[in-house]
């Protein structure tokens, strides 16, 4: 039996910038990070044991002078800085680099057409409703932007002004394409002249992830998928995993291995050619998919 862990899972380029600015800032004493650091509450843990304090936006106004705190990599909206600035926190900023470009793409088309006439331009982001970066997204535009995470949902635009149509960054190109040709098609059925103006705001280093996981997926005859439940990107890769191999499992946790696997535990105690394969999301570390390793051999 071989267990392999993909190479081209875990950490996305921005988390792990902030999970190292957090590290080196703990060092230095004190630390607390708005909201989790990363939507995995394994490695969560492991930063509080060294010292991070998860604080919310309510404790963010609270906050004596002078505390540190990290904003993490999905980025924040103006507001925050603003509330930070106002009680004399020291921000430290982890905002990915991606993120922060796209932010600063949106605020700027909203200040250059918010007083188009004789109809101002909508702004839509085409990413989860609530999700902390699509928050720091709709902050740009002072909270005017359409949030839509599907053409189910063009019935939020209105077709009689301008679209200015972005994307979260961890959204699948596939479906942003397929929205472009939704809101496209709209605006032809409502006989409408307005412009669609499609950026493709998507960041490659994720989105080029899934045709490598697939190909993983394929070349293993079980598949553990280790992610947060959290997170968003974890169910959108696991469930593009599951479309690749049928025989794919999603754990959090090494502890819940026995559960997940007990359909598959007689092929990893019996067959010695079986080939399994570890892989996550782009919020999961290294370390746990190596402890998930570590468990499975315990099943063989």
């Amino acid at each position: 039996m071989t267990v392999t862990i993909d190479t081209n899972s875990g950490f996305c380029f921005g988390v792990t910038r902030a999970i190292n600015a957090a590290e080196q800032e703990l060092r230095q004493g004190a630390l607390c990070c708005l909201g989790d650091i990363v939507h995995n509450g394994q490695e969560v843990a492991r930063l509080e044991q060294l010292g991070l304090q998860t604080i919310d936006n309510d404790d963010l106004r609270s906050l004596p002078p002078h505390t540190r705190v990290l904003f993490r990599a999905h980025g924040e909206p103006p507001s925050t800085y603003w509330i930070a600035n106002q009680r004399g926190i020291t921000v430290i900023d982890a905002t990915c680099p991606v993120v922060k470009k796209l932010q600063d793409r949106i605020r700027s088309c909203y200040e250059a057409h918010k007083n188009d006439s004789p109809l101002p331009p909508q702004i839509v982001i085409y990413g989860k409703p609530g999700h902390a970066e699509v928050i720091g997204l709709q902050g740009q535009t002072n909270n005017t932007a359409v949030v839509i995470e599907s053409a189910d949902q063009l019935s939020r635009l209105d077709f009689n002004r301008p679209i200015y149509l972005f994307s979260q960054t961890t959204k699948s190109v596939e479906g942003f394409r397929s929205l472009v040709e939704a809101i496209q098609s709209a605006i032809t059925n409502h006989q409408s002249p307005i412009a669609l103006e499609a950026h493709d705001t998507i960041c490659r280093n994720v989105a080029n992830r899934v045709a490598l996981l697939q190909d993983f997926a394929r070349a293993n005859d079980i598949v553990i998928f280790v992610g947060g439940s959290k997170s968003s990107n974890a169910r959108v890769l696991y469930n593009n995993c599951l479309e690749a191999n049928q025989n794919t499992v999603f754990v959090s946790s090494p502890d819940e291995l026995e559960d997940k696997l007990s359909d598959h535990l007689h092929l990893l105690q019996t067959n010695p050619d079986l080939r399994v394969g570890i892989c996550g999301a782009t919020s999961t570390p290294q370390w746990l998919m190596e402890k998930v390793k570590e468990k499975i051999t315990t099943f063989i």
